[in-house]
């Protein structure tokens, strides 16, 4: 028999769109539930390892679509935990951009001017800093030199990683078991936490449905800790407010797999997906020209031969962030180290007489792979992605017993796509490849098709109900007492890394949401200060 509870507020996913609003909720005196769908591990259990069952496997969710996977965080915490903690702000002009829809696909009450006070509250909870040059690893520091070298620039990109207790041990993907990466789990879900908030792991939410009393009914199943595709006992939780936050993967397929019992969803819930323009290229270095041309050595002699050595992401070109070029032909380029598994089986190799991706000249380029720099491409897409009727359960088909699945994502790049990516992949052979430093070739996209580890837009907000699921408060249309406060929610591609926008675009729902609540009964006050304790952020907010 199922058994139903209540409370005020249900938030499904515990992400940046969860555990914010989950902090301001609860520190504002409201009854707070937090459903996760993957496990909650603490610092010790982020193992080293690529086994089965470790967290390697254990937190991340790889969803192949039909021209498009997706990796995502599956854990407490959610995208945090497996991010590389890079925290760039949106440019101004991504505010403006109209798309192929031809009119600005950002609400007029969004600017990043108006956004500027959120992003300060973040980066104070976080914290994000700056990163110094003598604080950057060495493939860092090879891409910069490259990037001198050919006339670019490239700077160190903005973080909420402690570098002082970083180890540069490159894990940081599997999670962070020394506490240097700024996750979630260190701010605000601690926050919640303490103001009583629950947070609920291995709970995957089905479904959605209404009460007679005007409130909602959160159907959930508990997954199995050991095989994902194993479900056990269900249940329901009665909330007066609901708030979806299971990632731009997950949210849209809840929601139209609700649509039989909570009624017609707006148009483009799980439509004008974004996989924010992300694409990869792998260089192969010559270690003797790293020397001769760019002057580069490590303390031990050797000239590079450090791809494994760092913390993700560390220096970023963004020559190419320029407001006054075309729409479609603006990208950031940021080196990155993507770990073994994906980023062996995908990487082609360079100038190969044969296949790219397997074979002899494969086998000889991953014996070179501490010579290998990583690029990875965030430009401007066309809104492309569409999912289809959703699965039973889930938001995929699970086929392993952690990690992998197919999912109801379709995706086929338009030709403005596609230029942002040639141009990209020009500009990195142009730099990389300039005076016989390496040879480069981007990823392949013949087994899972294009990929992004910052799935967005697919329940976005905006002013046209037409191309919009969700209002300029994140309000789902049609569906009062339902917000998303997630990556799905953001309009389109950033051209960086978004999750710092996506947490401010969060703390920004919560004043909303919080109205929403006291409308519904809830007892509930705004006004907490950042989860440190610190109170600048909340005077510059309210200060507006």
């Amino acid at each position: 028999m199922t058994s139903i509870e209540s409370t005020d507020v249900l938030i499904i996913g515990s992400g940046f769109g969860g555990a914010i609003p989950a902090y301001h909720l609860a520190a504002g005196g409201a009854r707070v539930t937090v459903l996760e769908r993957g496990p909650w591990l603490r610092g010790e259990e982020f193992d080293h390892d690529f086994l089965l069952g470790s967290s390697y496997t254990r937190i991340f969710d790889f969803v192949v679509g039909d021209g498009m996977s997706v990796l995502g965080g599956n854990c407490v915490g959610g995208g945090s935990v497996v991010y590389f903690a890079t925290m760039p702000r949106a440019p101004r002009f991504v505010f403006e951009r109209r798309g192929s829809i031809g009119r600005r696909m950002w609400p007029t009450s969004i600017s990043r001017d108006a956004l500027e006070p959120w992003y300060d509250r973040v980066a104070e909870a976080l914290p994000i800093t700056r990163q110094t040059w003598d604080k950057i690893p060495y493939a860092g520091g090879l891409f910069a030199a490259a990037c001198q070298h050919a006339g670019r620039t490239a700077n160190p990109a903005p973080s909420a990683v402690d570098v002082e207790m970083c180890t540069n041990c490159n894990w940081m993907m599997a999670g962070c078991r020394f506490d240097a990466k700024r996750s979630l789990l260190l701010n605000y879900l601690p926050a919640a936490l303490a103001h009583g908030a629950e947070i609920r792991p291995l709970h995957e939410v089905q479904r959605i449905s209404h009460n007679a009393d005007g409130g909602y009914r959160v159907h959930y199943r508990i997954v199995d800790g050991e095989d994902y595709r194993i479900l056990h006992d269900e249940g329901a939780i009665d909330a007066k407010l609901v708030i979806v936050a299971a990632g731009a993967g997950a949210t849209p397929v809840i929601l139209q797999r609700s649509e039989p019992e909570l009624g017609t969803m707006p148009h483009a819930v799980g439509r004008y997906f974004s996989g924010n323009g992300e694409r990869l290229n792998t260089a192969v270095f010559d270690e003797d020209r790293v020397r001769d041309v760019l002057g580069l050595s490590r303390p031990d002699g050797r000239a590079y031969e450090a791809y494994q050595i760092g913390r993700g992401p560390t220096v970023a070109s963004w020559d190419r962030l320029d407001g006054s070029l075309p729409e479609f032909e603006r990208y950031s380029l940021e080196q990155l180290y993507f770990p073994p598994g994906l980023g062996t089986i995908l990487a082609q190799a360079p100038d190969a007489s044969g296949p790219t991706w397997f074979g002899v000249d494969k086998k000889e380029m991953l014996r070179r792979w501490q010579s290998w720099l990583t690029i990875f491409i965030m430009s401007e897409d066309d809104n492309e992605g569409v999912f289809g009727a959703p699965p039973e359960t889930g938001n995929a088909h699970r086929f392993s017993q952690q990690m992998l699945g197919h999912g109801p994502l379709s995706y086929r790049p338009t030709e403005n796509t596609r230029r942002g990516w040639a141009l990209a992949d020009a500009d990195i052979k142009d730099i990389l490849e300039r005076d016989g430093l390496s040879r480069v070739e981007p990823w392949t996209n013949d087994l899972v098709g294009a990929y992004t580890v910052h799935p967005l837009a697919s329940c976005r907000i905006g002013d046209d109900p037409a191309t919009s699921a969700l209002d300029d408060r994140h309000e789902l249309r049609g569906h009062p007492g339902i917000f998303v406060t997630d990556g799905s929610a953001v309009p389109g591609a950033l051209t960086v890394n978004p999750a710092f926008t996506i947490a401010a675009l969060a703390e920004r729902a919560v004043p909303a949401i919080v109205r929403a609540a006291q409308e519904r009964g809830v007892s509930v006050s705004y006004g907490a200060p950042s989860p440190d304790g610190s109170t600048s952020g909340r005077r510059a907010v309210l200060a507006r």
